[in-house]
């Protein structure tokens, strides 16, 4: 019987011994730098210059994280979060009070309005009477 592959004759090798694998320390994840945040804040809600401000320590936190200081780059992200949260939340309380401000003056103003229209109807109408 003639084919027209090669055979190879199977031959049991000698078993594989398994190496160990190197074991693989978990290192902690490099902290985040809340840049594209800062810039955000920078550009749209720089609230009393807060954004400007973790913009800085956001270029801070990704330059020591490049230079391989992790501890100096987490305080500088840690910065950088906070005054990006500040930035947001002035940005956000800051004209959610002025609206409500402006509504409660312009309610208070209607009433006031209504209040001196009803005053001065009653003397103007008063004073004719008496003229005849």
């Amino acid at each position: 019987m003639d084919t027209s592959y090669p055979r190879e004759d199977y031959l049991p090798g000698p078993p594989h011994k398994r190496e160990p694998s190197p074991t693989v320390l978990a290192a902690s994840p490099p902290p985040r730098d809340h840049l594209v945040w800062s810039i955000f804040n920078t550009i749209y809600m720089n609230f009393c210059c807060l954004g400007f401000v973790a913009l800085a320590f956001s270029v801070k936190a990704r330059d020591r994280k490049v230079a391989g200081d992790v501890e100096a780059a987490q305080r500088f992200s840690s910065k950088a979060r906070c005054y990006n949260a500040l930035a947001t939340a002035g940005s956000m309380v800051l004209p959610l009070l002025l609206a409500a401000l402006l509504i409660t003056g312009v309610i208070h103003l209607s009433k006031l309005a209504q209040e001196s229209v009803s005053f001065f109807t009653y003397q103007f109408s008063g004073s004719d009477d008496e003229d005849k």
